[in-house]
């Protein structure tokens, strides 16, 4: 299997922050936020492994800088390691003042998808290629990141055994 760039991953979504899509502090929404990372993400997962993906795990996000309604928010994500069949994608959401073009890093987020094969089955994916500064110092610190993702999904699966499924 041929091994990709991230660019070839890379995806860019840009949008205007409107009324509907702000919180009671008048920013971004986080869960608005959220859920249009995730979807730029799985684009990403699907580009790089040319297979359907899921979602494994939101690793992280987090949130550095209020989106305000007279921003543009600006998603860009990309695949910056894999192991087997997962992958790690990065999110950088750009905020953007539309009067003064002012960029801020609004938050960034760590996202895992796995490749399915025809049976919904984990299946391999290619390997990545860093080129750029930014591309490289993610993909050397993944191993570490996915250390302590398989460390925390275990210590969930042992939280989950003393969880009950009982009505309230």
């Amino acid at each position: 299997m041929e091994a990709r760039y991230c660019r070839e991953s890379r995806v860019i979504r840009t949008s205007r922050v409107f009324p509907n899509d702000v919180n009671n502090h008048n920013t971004l929404f986080g869960g608005k936020l959220m859920s249009d990372l995730d979807q730029v993400a799985s684009i990403s997962a699907a580009r790089h492994s040319r297979r359907e993906c899921v979602t494994a795990s939101t690793d992280s996000v987090d949130f550095l800088h209020p989106v305000r309604t007279t921003d543009a928010v600006c998603f860009e994500s990309y695949v910056t390691w894999t192991g087997t069949s997962s992958m790690e994608i990065f999110v950088k959401i750009i905020a953007e003042d539309l009067k003064s073009g002012e960029r801020k890093i609004g938050a960034t987020a760590l996202l895992t998808f796995v490749a399915l094969d025809q049976h919904k089955r984990p299946t391999p994916v290619p390997h990545v290629i860093p080129e750029t500064e930014e591309e490289r110092k993610l993909h050397e610190t993944a191993p570490e990141r996915a250390r302590m993702r398989k460390e925390s999904k275990q210590k969930s699966k042992e939280l989950a055994t003393f969880l009950t499924t009982n009505h309230p």
